[in-house]
Formats: structure tokens, sequence, C-alpha cells
């Protein structure tokens, strides 16, 4: 049974839904033809970690997109890792990281990465560390 429902763009029988294909707006549509991020010179590996900035401008003064906005929504409970984003918002990897460039152009987010296993204490270090203290 199909059900021809006109409530939004992107409910099933608008004209911009597809039964089989999903949402019709184009991951170029969503970047403005953009496939890399700004200028900013920051690298968006799956594993970086966005953070809503607490000093960010407030929205309603700034200009985003809904794709934008979803990403500021899912940035705002906790930190979320670019992969995460990405498979929260349903949307490409790339998408992303076009949209977290213009969100961090304009002071919406921070973005961090992990500490590199290889610039983690040594487990034996740490068990040293413990030793000493309990020795106190």
């Amino acid at each position: 049974m199909t059900e021809n429902r006109t409530d939004g763009p992107w409910e099933p029988g608008s004209q911009w839904y597809d039964g089989e294909a999903g949402p019709l707006v184009r991951p170029y549509a969503m970047t403005g033809g953009r496939t890399q991020p700004g200028p900013t010179g920051v690298r968006f590996d799956l594993i970086a970690l966005v953070t809503l900035d607490p000093a960010a401008p407030a929205l309603d003064d700034v200009a985003l997109g809904p794709e934008h906005r979803t990403l500021v929504a899912l940035c705002r409970t906790e930190t979320q890792s670019v992969a995460e984003l990405a498979a929260d918002a349903d949307l490409p990897v790339g998408v992303i990281r076009v949209l977290l460039g213009d969100l961090l152009e304009i002071g919406c987010v921070v973005i961090s990465r992990p500490v590199p296993p290889a610039h983690l204490p040594d487990e034996r270090i740490l068990r040293e560390v413990i030793e000493g203290l309990r020795a106190l």
C-alpha cells in the first residue's frame, strides 16, 4: 500500500522523495558544489572529534542550512567523531567534511584529535604509578 503524503519535502509521495532512492537532494546541492572543506587547513579524519564551541555565535545570527543545523544539534549533546556525525546525519563523509569546514570557519565547532596510541603512556608505567601511590 502506497501512502501519498505531502507533509514535508522529505515525506514519501512528495516530489523530493523517491521510494527506492530516498531524498532526492544530491550531495553537491548541500555543499554548493564544493568537495573540499574551506581554507581552514584542518583535516577532518574519520576519528577527529567535533565539539560544539561554547563561545559560538548565536545560530539565529548565522545563515545555516538544515544540514548545518543537524550537525550542530548532534554535537550539542556530546562530542562526536566525524564518522559518527556522518552515520547519525545519514550523509556521505565528504559532505560532512565540507559542512564541518563551514561550521569551523564561523566558529560553531571545535575540532580535536584523539591521542594517538603511540603517545599514550605505557601500561607498565601506569601500573608503577599506581603502585607508588598505594605505597604512600
